[in-house]
């Protein structure tokens, strides 16, 4: 795997990884009986945006490592991707 593809694999993991932390712990200003005046009633109180870029950090790094370990090792056939028979038999 090239540094430029692990680059991006790891970009698009991140990414999906953030938004599926992004709504975890979140309390909206209604919950939290503190509505600021001129926001929307149900926008988050405490968003805790930099924990949750540190949490999905650690998340999108494990998994990078797991399929990088797939790809690297050869773990998994490259046989069960082709979608053409091999006609040399």
């Amino acid at each position: 795997m090239s540094i430029v593809l692990s680059i991006a694999l790891f970009f698009v993991i991140w990414w999906m990884t953030l938004f599926a932390v992004l709504p975890l712990g979140v309390k909206s200003q209604v919950e939290g009986g503190e509505v600021v005046p001129g926001t929307e009633a149900g926008a988050p109180q405490k968003p805790m945006l930099l924990m949750k870029a540190g949490i999905t950090t650690v998340i999108a790094a494990t998994i990078f490592t797991c399929v990088y370990l797939v790809v690297s090792k050869h773990w998994m056939p490259h046989q069960i991707f082709d979608v053409v028979p091999d006609l040399k038999q």
